[in-house]
């Protein structure tokens, strides 16, 4: 298995992992549960230059040539300009307002959305990336990871305190308690 950044090909895949790491985000920003749209919504973005959600922003993991994985990561500096055109999507295409909170900040690398193919789940793929993640970001060039647990996800967060994230603060963010780790 392998660890490259994601090409616009990799669409398709990360938009599937990525919401099953978010679907109840993406449900919140769209207004509605429907898992078609939600897919649509996702696909959109990934295929998209220049947004939080793209596959400029991607790492994903391989396995015999298929992607199994998927991680969104940027520089939270850019958090503002790269969730515009997102902003302005949902507006636009779904007369929605949202007054999101900011979910991480100039100095650290933010893991927006961390998924995993479920017939792959189980098998330490999440954590291949992960560390891939600590090296490249934390060890090599001396960066903060930082990243959102829910409350409700303890197996994630165990993962995450397993690697040498550790608690930062609480946030509140699309209407849910989450935990603000980081790994420096």
């Amino acid at each position: 298995m392998t660890v490259r950044k994601a090409v616009p090909k990799d669409a398709e895949w990360i938009a599937t992992y990525i919401l099953l790491a978010m679907k109840d985000i993406v449900y919140k920003f769209i207004g509605e549960k429907d898992e078609n749209k939600a897919k649509e919504f996702m696909l959109y973005f990934t295929k998209r230059k220049n947004n939080q959600y793209s596959y400029e922003n991607c790492w994903v993991a391989e396995d015999e040539n298929k992607v199994v994985a998927a991680a969104i990561l940027y520089d939270g500096a850019e958090l503002s300009e790269l969730r515009e055109p997102v902003l302005h999507y949902i507006k636009h295409q779904f007369n929605r307002d949202l007054d999101l909170e900011d979910e991480t900040q100039p100095g650290e690398y933010y893991i927006d959305s961390l998924g995993v193919n479920p017939d792959q789940q189980g098998k330490g793929i999440g954590s291949k990336i992960l560390r891939f993640l600590i090296e490249e970001y934390v060890n090599k060039d001396r960066q903060t990871l930082g990243l959102l647990v829910d409350d409700d996800n303890p197996n994630a967060k165990k993962l995450y305190q397993n690697l040498g994230f550790q608690l930062v603060e609480k946030k509140a963010f699309a209407g849910k308690t989450m935990e603000h780790l980081q790994i420096r």
